[in-house]
């Protein structure tokens, strides 16, 4: 099995030798730069190209709860309509 990653330029891709990716098919399976490409032999003359994907992270927003502590004192919502609306004036 061969790992290569595609450059997206000249419609190209970068490994120990070189070749092209048609456009139809770049765009039917959203083929761009910094997509890796796994190749693998099927047979004497025969390749199998799968497009190897980064899995989907769950965010969980819930962890940056209090995060902003870190960087400085915690105001309440009155404090922070306060501090807001002594430009206004």
């Amino acid at each position: 099995m061969a790992h290569c990653r595609y450059s997206g330029r000249n419609d190209s891709f970068r490994a120990r030798s070189s070749g092209a990716i048609p456009a139809r098919l770049r765009r039917e399976h959203d083929i761009h730069a910094r997509i890796e490409l796994v190749w693998e032999a099927v047979g004497q003359d025969e390749w199998r190209v799968r497009i190897k994907r980064a899995p989907v992270v769950d965010r969980q927003p819930k962890l940056m709860r209090g995060f902003a502590k870190r960087f400085r004192a915690v105001k309440t919502t009155a404090e922070w309509m306060r501090e807001l609306r002594e430009g206004e004036d």
